[in-house]
Formats: structure tokens, C-alpha cells, sequence
């Protein structure tokens, strides 16, 4: 009889636990309904999606509240690149104003935001970049500096004057992942041979 009770009481105990681990999971479950209901829903995305709001803003955010880089934005969302400029990097980033895309011959850039130009506008946009984070003082008159499409862009530096190509460097903008020059002309790569 003794072992009878045993079983009853390891049985009851048994049933008691499921009941409260079932009370929990449920109770959890309802929580976890009701929190994620009032949010927003997660939007399938890469890195350009995450919302952060304390952390300094990357050079694509720098360029996204940017009024003078609009069309920069523009093409940066043509090419498919947001989210590659959004990561860790450390990028540097020669950001051409508006007025320096206005300085294009007419109907240029209209041209290379056309879909059949993607990979002519991101030649274009890669000319633009570095990978690593160079600070204004590192630049060196004469500094030469491999771009992401392999091409090399030329710094100078006088009377502490910045010029990339010969575009003058209108600001520079520290950001999470690298720096933002930002420039009053676009540079054009190379043609290839």
C-alpha cells in the first residue's frame, strides 16, 4: 500500500507540475502577444534597416540626413548599395553634394539610375569609397588611395586644404563607421583600356 501512495503522490505531483509549467508558458505566451502587438513589425531587411536611434549615425545615415545628398541617396538606393555601406566597414566615403551632381552634363544622372546602368553607376559610386577609416590628418599630399572599384584616387593637401582629384573637400563628418568627405564635384573613374 505504501508504494501505492508513492505512485498517487509522484503521479499528483507530477500533473501539479505540468499544470503550473503549462500556466507559465501560457501566461508568457500572452505576454509576449501583447508587447509585440503594440511595436511596430520587424521589416525584412539588411543592416540599413536596424533602427538606432542612440548610436552615431553611419555614413549612410549621414548621407539619408543629408538635405545636400540627395541624389547621392538616390543612387546609392539604385545600386543596391545601402546595405553594403551600412555594415561595420570602416568605409571612407567621398559624398558629392547635389550641386556637384547638377555639374554633370544633362541627363546623366537620370541615365545611370536607369536599371540597364546599374553596373556603370556602381563603378561610379565604388570610385568613391574606401575601405578603412582615414582621418584628416593622416592625408598627405599626393596620397594615393585604392577605391573599392580598384581605381586609385589622388589626395592633396595644402595650407590645409583638402582636394580629392582635384574636388574640394567641403566638410568632414566622423561617423560609426568611417568618415564622410563631403565634396563639390563627382569623381568619374578612369576609362578602361
Amino acid at each position: 500500500m505504501e508504494k501505492s501512495n508513492q505512485t498517487i503522490t509522484y503521479h499528483t505531483m507530477r500533473h501539479s507540475f505540468l499544470i503550473i509549467l503549462l500556466l507559465i508558458l501560457f501566461s508568457c505566451g500572452k505576454q509576449e502577444t501583447t508587447s509585440t502587438t503594440s511595436e511596430q513589425p520587424l521589416v525584412d531587411g539588411g543592416q540599413s534597416t536596424v533602427v538606432d536611434e542612440s548610436s552615431e549615425p553611419d555614413v549612410v545615415r549621414v548621407a539619408v540626413n543629408s538635405p545636400m545628398h540627395t541624389t547621392l541617396v538616390a543612387a546609392l538606393k539604385a545600386a543596391e548599395y545601402v546595405d553594403a555601406l551600412s555594415n561595420a566597414g570602416p568605409f571612407t566615403v567621398f559624398a558629392p553634394t547635389n550641386e556637384a551632381f547638377d555639374k554633370l552634363p544633362n541627363g546623366t544622372v537620370e541615365g545611370l539610375l536607369k536599371s540597364e546602368s546599374k553596373n556603370d553607376l556602381r563603378n561610379i559610386l565604388e570610385y568613391h569609397v574606401y575601405v578603412g577609416a582615414i582621418k584628416e590628418d593622416y592625408i598627405q599630399d599626393g596620397m594615393k588611395l585604392n577605391q573599392v572599384n580598384l581605381d586609385n584616387i589622388t589626395l592633396n593637401k595644402k595650407e590645409g586644404k583638402i582636394t580629392v582629384n582635384g574636388a574640394n573637400v567641403l566638410g568632414v563628418i566622423k561617423a560609426a563607421n568611417g568618415f564622410v568627405y563631403v565634396i563639390d564635384a563627382v569623381l568619374l573613374p578612369p576609362v578602361k583600356k
